[in-house]
């Protein structure tokens, strides 16, 4: 069964969720406010969750493996707690220094955040 281009419904699953990751990696690296590396995380979460259920479909018959699809569920749940702890550290962040932007400069040789 094709659906795409001569790929698999599963290989469809794969790609995007590659490609979502990727797309969240560059984001985590290249975007220095605190909110954009949150949503950048999120958004690399969502495509290894792809990958998971394009997973659960390898198996040969008519129902999928259901371990993948557990640790999907698992997953939101860690993933929507990690996002709630990583805004109100950020919040806390910006609170503390007034601003909620990592700068390369922010980082004094003691390895610690300046106040300024």
């Amino acid at each position: 069964m094709t659906t795409f281009a001569g790929l698999s419904q599963t290989d469809l699953y794969a790609l995007a969720g590659a490609a979502l990751f990727v797309i969240g990696l560059y984001g985590l690296i290249t975007r220095p406010h605190l909110l954009h590396k949150v949503l950048a995380l999120n958004i690399s979460s969502g495509g290894v969750f792809l990958v998971l259920v394009g997973i659960a479909r390898r198996v040969p018959g008519p129902v999928p493996d259901p371990l993948p699809h557990a640790m999907v569920l698992t997953g939101i749940v860690v993933t929507v707690s990690s996002t709630a702890f990583a805004l109100a550290l950020a919040k806390s962040i910006y609170t503390e220094t007034g601003h909620a932007v990592l700068e390369p400069d922010d980082l004094e040789e003691t390895g610690e955040v300046s106040r300024g």
